[in-house]
């Protein structure tokens, strides 16, 4: 594949907006991470070899700038970037319930690989807000395995949801001509 300057623009904003969004979620201590939107624009509208460079790139700025947690879970994204190459359609129209579904589909595979790094990598502690659900869950009596994968698969549906609803929004504003009826 050749990469075009377009493809190189849109990547590097996709990495911004990645950037961005993380880093609001990480300082707000919010339960969401908000970290993906620029690499599903990335997939969605380029493939998934530019959705996993925009991945690994914002992953590996990230750990250098502000969070060194964000590398370790490079893989979710990657994860992410695959299967929506394959379950995201190029024309953006889904229905609500299609966008629940899917949403659904996407935060599967990235919520079983982010809840294996973070008990064996991390002990259930990283910097994301949904580490301090997990710890109460924990403290409530569950297992910490089990607290994790609770928060891990509710906060990355919510995630996966906002994040793709974002995506989908922001295609049809760059690119309105395309998406017309």
């Amino acid at each position: 594949m050749t990469f075009k300057t377009r493809h190189l623009t849109f990547m590097a904003i996709s990495i911004a907006l990645n950037l961005l969004l993380s880093n609001l979620a990480l300082f707000l201590k919010l339960p969401i991470y908000l970290d993906t939107i620029g690499t599903l624009f990335m997939t969605i509208s380029y493939g998934p070899l530019l959705g996993i460079l925009t991945a690994l790139l914002t992953a590996l700025i990230n750990a250098i700038t502000t969070d060194i947690f964000a590398l370790y879970y490079a893989p979710v994204a990657i994860s992410l970037a695959l299967l929506a190459s394959f379950i995201i359609p190029k024309s953006t129209k889904l229905k609500p319930s299609q966008l629940f579904l899917k949403s659904l589909l996407l935060s599967l595979p990235g919520t079983a690989i982010a809840a294996l790094i973070t008990v064996l990598l991390f002990h259930g502690i990283t910097s994301s807000g949904s580490s301090l659900i997990a710890q109460v869950l924990h403290h409530l009596g569950l297992n910490l395995t089990t607290s994790l994968i609770i928060t891990q698969a509710l906060t990355d549906y919510l995630d996966r949801l906002l994040s793709l609803f974002f995506t989908l929004k922001l295609i049809t504003l760059i690119s309105p001509q395309k998406h017309k009826a």
